[in-house]
């Protein structure tokens, strides 16, 4: 059993607050018996891909670099795993969207990049990301194999199927996706529960639990090009059936403690034996970008 913690958190501008609130959310987490502990993506600012701006460069930093030095001291003084997100400058030029794992000892247990980037109206990521180069592999810590991806990854069974097949326990999203101002409630709710639905589907494809933390609350334009992005929170974790074992409200800051039996999916995929029955000799197609019929 791993007590995992979320903390769904509403940012602002001011990037020392976003982290002193986070901070203290760690140590409430911790304090209440939280073993891992999950942040949303981006979390030390606001989501800067709304606009098109070559200062935001500014906010990139090395790893390891103030963040990890930041967030490795609180999983030391804390004794819990944490797992971050920045803005990773590799070099002058080449910059990730990163999701970095602190030990509890402190120390940087790994590193994901992310590998999926949009590009569309209010997320203009391809201007700040370059694509991951690290592939789909678990990161080992002492709570268990992690299969950390990131945000739009979310949306690829591809991606949550290589981690699971290289041995990871749990999959993990650090996410910042919202609604669009210009669509209706109806189909607000249709991309939210998408969101959802697809991510549950992963657990139940790979036999594995899904931690999904969101941001919340709105963010304006700063280039007023678009209304701004209305973050839709509604983090949640599910076990290896797609069984929601907790969900966030859609409009508040919110942290839980949700106890994870990771054991639990060796007897599901007794049940379920989707890897035993993977045609793996006819899937020569999916490293295809297309498929004429």
């Amino acid at each position: 059993m791993i007590r995992t913690g979320i903390i769904q958190q509403h940012n602002t501008a001011d990037i020392q607050d976003n982290m002193k609130r986070l901070a203290l959310g760690i140590e409430q987490l911790a304090k209440e018996g939280a073993q891992l502990i999950v942040l949303q993506e981006l979390h030390n600012s606001l989501y800067f891909c709304q606009e098109e701006q070559v200062d935001i460069f500014d906010l990139a930093e090395p790893i390891p670099g103030p963040s990890t030095q930041f967030f490795g001291q609180l999983a030391k003084e804390h004794g819990v795993v944490i797992v971050t997100s920045l803005f990773e400058k590799r070099a002058s030029g080449l910059y990730h969207n990163t999701a970095v794992v602190m030990e509890k000892d402190g120390t940087v247990a790994g590193i994901y990049r992310k590998m999926h980037i949009p590009d569309d109206p209010a997320y203009y990521e391809k201007f700040y990301f370059t694509p991951g180069d690290l592939g789909f592999q678990p990161i080992n810590t002492s709570v268990g194999r992690l299969g950390v991806l990131v945000c739009w990854d979310q949306w690829y069974p591809e991606a949550a199927r290589l981690m699971a097949m290289r041995g990871a326990d749990m999959l993990i999203y650090p996410t910042a996706i919202g609604y669009a101002a210009s669509d209706d409630e109806a189909e607000q709710q249709r991309q939210r529960e998408a969101w959802t639905t697809i991510q549950r589907a992963h657990a139940v494809a790979n036999g594995l639990p899904v931690v999904s933390v969101n941001r919340v609350g709105f963010e304006p334009d700063p280039s007023n090009q678009t209304p701004g992005i209305n973050f839709w929170g509604s983090s949640f974790v599910t076990g290896p059936q797609g069984e929601l074992l907790f969900r966030a409200n859609d409009t508040d800051e919110q942290r839980a403690i949700i106890d994870i039996d990771v054991a639990h999916s060796e007897q599901v995929r007794r049940w379920w034996p989707f890897f035993r029955d993977r045609r793996i000799d006819e899937y020569g197609g999916l490293t295809q970008r297309f498929l004429q019929p």
